[in-house]
């Protein structure tokens, strides 16, 4: 609807996601995070709560995280800037999202794709959350791994 009042009275949009939570919804995962780390805390959360919430911070990481696409750009060392959603998913270039897809499939760019998870400070942060539950769904998946 704003969209499309915006078109008709000749106002540009920023092209900016408006939502009920301004902006936040796309950090749902930093909250199951900090639950992830809580239950791991707290111990009173079985596994299948500690594996639930695992793959919900992967499952961010990896497709919703707000970082930097890094898509192979010409003329450019460090790749495409723009901001992307997910370690795995590219920006809005829809080339880019199948380039970012083809880097883990090749063998020859599998290791662009990985110097890329630690680009900037955003990507190492969700590249740690990911392997951090990748292993914490895991460890609560595996009887007696868990310390107890």
């Amino acid at each position: 609807m704003a969209a499309r009042l915006a078109t008709i009275t000749g106002m540009a949009t920023s092209g900016a996601r408006s939502s009920r939570f301004g902006g936040l919804g796309q950090w749902w995962g930093v909250l199951a995070g900090a639950l992830l780390i809580a239950a791991w805390i707290n111990r009173a959360a079985g596994p299948a709560v500690i594996a639930t919430l695992s793959a919900a911070v992967l499952l961010w990481s990896f497709f919703q995280a707000p970082v930097t696409c890094g898509a192979p750009v010409r003329g450019r060392n460090d790749g495409c800037r723009n901001n992307a959603t997910g370690l795995l998913m590219g920006c809005h270039i829809r080339q880019h999202r199948w380039q970012k897809l083809r880097m883990l499939i090749l063998r020859r760019q599998v290791r662009d794709f990985c110097s890329g998870l630690f680009s900037d400070g955003k990507a190492t942060l969700v590249t740690l959350a990911a392997i951090g539950s990748f292993l914490s769904g895991l460890v609560a998946l595996i009887p007696g791994v868990a310390l107890g």
